[in-house]
């Protein structure tokens, strides 16, 4: 957990390049420097790992200090097209990743272009290539000089730049009569042609960890497993729906050693959930990560407040413990802030 980016993402790719691992067997995660154990720490190295499929890998491959599988916008993503991550076979292993993590209740590589999921999911090209806009084209350059197709006449300009991305990839230059046909075959070209290696090999992962007959043969897996970014946001409110409040303990139950005033309590709960109501989906991602070790929220969240110095979490119970010495909203806040921000270098704890 202390240890350079570059070492965990190492460890990351040595684990998943394994050849000859049943995927499904149990999982277990321990952290080295950290004495958290228990399921909570397995859904935290899934999250992280899930994450580090999207934002990339802090590895040296000769180009660039962060080498990343998936390029794109938001909700367009398709695979690199770096030779260098296919010839590494770090496709394959996003393949495992995915898979493995399904397996144990995780959740996918969200905000895929849905042209290359049909392809991932055992979908036809022919199928791929219908659904196929500018937006799934990452390369801007590329993007803007496909687009100058869709104009009913071109300049000379943009002549000459189609005419030389036609060339570039074997295709017919620019015809008065074959313009939206040829934007069909470059946007095809530069979305679905140039990465179907990386497709392939992305499939082959998926298929060792033998989830493929159950994701080619069920359509409404697809969507579990490769989700949409805009479905995975988390809203206040299906957040605080799952909370379990700290109830009013009678007389007769068990006295803690140190209880903190039912006053207290309610102000404490109070703080949290103007904290949720008021969060970005991106904060609500990171608390669910600090609460319970991934993004995914639980049906069952709870909340406990008791005399402690920052808030904490038992991420394998779903609980989150709050300390009770609060007396305004904006110091709950900012120690909250620093609590979530922790997750990534401190498992749980501030």
């Amino acid at each position: 957990m202390f240890e350079e980016e570059e070492e965990q993402d190492s460890s990351f790719i040595s684990f998943y390049k394994r050849n000859d691992v049943n995927w499904a067997s149990p999982f277990r995660c321990r952290l080295r420097g950290d004495a958290a154990v228990g399921d909570g720490v397995n859904r935290h190295v899934l999250s992280m790992a899930m994450q580090k499929l999207k934002s990339g890998f802090s590895i040296n491959l000769g180009s660039a200090a962060l080498s990343s599988l998936f390029e794109g916008e938001k909700e367009h993503r398709v695979p690199s097209a770096a030779v260098v991550l296919r010839e590494s076979n770090l496709f394959e292993m996003a393949g495992r990743m995915i898979g493995h993590s399904f397996l144990h209740g995780g959740y996918g590589v969200s905000g895929i272009s849905l042209p290359v999921v049909t392809r991932l999911t055992g979908g036809s090209t022919n199928t791929a290539v219908s659904a196929l806009s500018l937006l799934d084209c990452p390369d801007l350059d590329h993007r803007e000089t496909i687009g100058f197709l869709k104009n009913t006449e071109l300049t000379a300009a943009e002549t000459t730049r189609v005419t030389d991305l036609c060339l570039s990839w074997d295709l017919p230059v620019p015809t008065s009569t074959n313009h939206d046909w040829l934007f069909q075959e470059l946007l095809s070209h530069a979305v679905i042609h140039r990465v179907r290696l990386p497709i392939k090999q992305i499939r082959k992962g998926l298929k060792e960890t033998g989830i493929w007959p159950l994701l080619s043969s069920r359509p409404d897996v697809g969507p579990i497993i490769f989700p949409r970014e805009s479905n995975e946001e988390l809203k206040p409110q299906a957040v605080i729906q799952n909370i379990h409040w700290p109830q009013p303990k009678s007389d007769s139950d068990e006295e803690e050693d140190d209880p903190v005033q039912l006053e207290k309590v309610s102000l404490i709960t109070g703080f949290l959930r103007k904290f949720i109501e008021e969060a970005s989906p991106e904060v609500l991602r990171d608390l669910m990560r600090f609460w319970v070790g991934w993004e995914l929220p639980a049906k069952k969240l709870f909340v406990e407040v008791a005399t402690s110095t920052y808030p904490t979490a038992f991420t394998c119970f779903y609980k989150l413990k709050l300390p009770g010495h609060y007396q305004t909203y904006l110091i709950f806040h900012q120690e909250m802030m620093m609590a979530i921000s922790s997750v990534s270098s401190g498992f749980g704890l501030v």
